[in-house]
């Protein structure tokens, strides 16, 4: 019988090849087909197909009812306002301010610095999952003033997306811009090395951590659960985070929170010593180790919102071949299916494992 692509559901068999503006089909006919060869069909705009008048499971298919397959793409969407951009680019001006100040005197008032984030942190209520791009307004030169701000804005996100309330995921957000602030009484030869660390500036760095939490232990406005995920933010749950190597359950939420964004953020922006990663690659290497180092429930909120940021995406794959991003799995977020330029061949990299996104146009 013949259909249209909106009154498919998964499981009807495909009993002619599909073609678009190509010799070669785009879906070939016997496929078992699923929500994703639906929306190819969408994407193609291919008006109907011949299916088999049974599912693959035997069932009979009565397409009386149409099912809608939607895949949603927020191209020109996932836009940061412009307001909320120079209101971000002040807060880092005003950030990089107050940590030279900590770097001569190592005083940190916290009156100023929640008098300087907590306008920008109430902004995340409006500007939602654009907040997953803010990696493309950090430059080299002033990466750690960036990075601080951007955690703190992803960190207050991510927990407004887990449940917390208003009150609590401020919070999250202020502790995840102070806990870099210890970085100040690192070396400023260290921190403005492009190479290689050495292994004495590596431990030393690897105390900032603790630096951190000492310029805010003693303030009387700072909760204890601020000052507990500054100092854990860099634990991981198999134990093999820092400075204190602990574990699961003694790692607080909140540093759960903030080890995901920092991650997340500093793999995609530019860095003096690292080179970036797409989004794709830095949630890959998330999922990889949402059991083992990362919260899995906090990691999960990132799958879940990127699964829709990065439909319609531009992408440049490791065979310098350009494409756009036309389906993502929410069970494989990292190996989306490509359409590419000029042919319009598809592309699923689940399938071509050898294929990788290496840049996000």
């Amino acid at each position: 019988m013949r259909v249209k692509p909106s009154q498919i559901v998964p499981g009807c068999v495909l009993l002619q090849d599909v073609f678009s503006k190509t010799s070669k089909p785009i879906i070939s006919k016997q496929t078992v087909l699923t929500d994703e060869h639906i929306t190819i069909l969408q994407k193609f705009f291919i008006d109907t197909v011949e299916v088999a008048s049974t599912l693959a499971n035997g069932a009979p298919f009565q397409p009386d009812q149409p099912q809608l397959h939607e895949v949603m793409s927020i191209v020109g969407q996932s836009q940061l306002p412009d307001s909320f951009i120079a209101h971000y680019q002040t807060v880092v001006a005003n950030y990089k301010q107050l940590f030279q100040n900590w770097q001569s005197t190592f005083v940190l008032n916290m009156a100023d610095v929640r008098t300087m984030l907590l306008p920008l942190l109430k902004q995340v209520d409006s500007v939602g999952d654009c907040v997953y791009t803010l990696h493309h307004y950090a430059d080299e030169r002033d990466y750690r003033f960036h990075h601080s701000v951007a955690v703190g804005l992803l960190a207050a996100y991510v927990a407004k997306r887990l449940g917390y309330k208003k009150g609590e995921w401020l919070q999250v957000g202020l502790a995840g811009l102070l806990s870099d602030a210890g970085m100040a009484r690192i070396a400023a030869s260290t921190l403005e090395k492009s190479g290689t660390l050495s292994q004495i500036e590596w431990e030393e760095l690897k105390k900032h951590p603790i630096y951190s939490y000492r310029l805010i232990e003693k303030s009387p406005t700072a909760t204890k659960s601020v000052k507990l995920a500054v100092l854990q933010h860099h634990e991981r749950l198999d134990g093999s985070g820092y400075p204190l190597g602990i574990s699961h359950e003694k790692i607080h939420a909140y540093a759960r929170i903030i080890a995901v964004c920092d991650t997340y953020h500093a793999m995609t922006s530019v860095r003096p010593y690292k080179q970036k990663q797409s989004m794709f690659h830095a949630v890959g290497e998330l999922q990889n180790n949402r059991f083992t180092m990362f919260d899995h429930e906090v990691v999960q909120v990132l799958i879940d919102d990127l699964n829709w940021i990065i439909v319609g995406t531009k992408v440049k794959l490791s065979t310098n071949q350009i494409g756009e991003v036309v389906f993502t799995d929410k069970n494989d977020p990292t190996r989306p299916i490509i359409r590419l330029d000029g042919s319009n061949e598809m592309i699923a990299l689940k399938d071509n494992k050898d294929i990788q996104i290496e840049t996000v146009l």
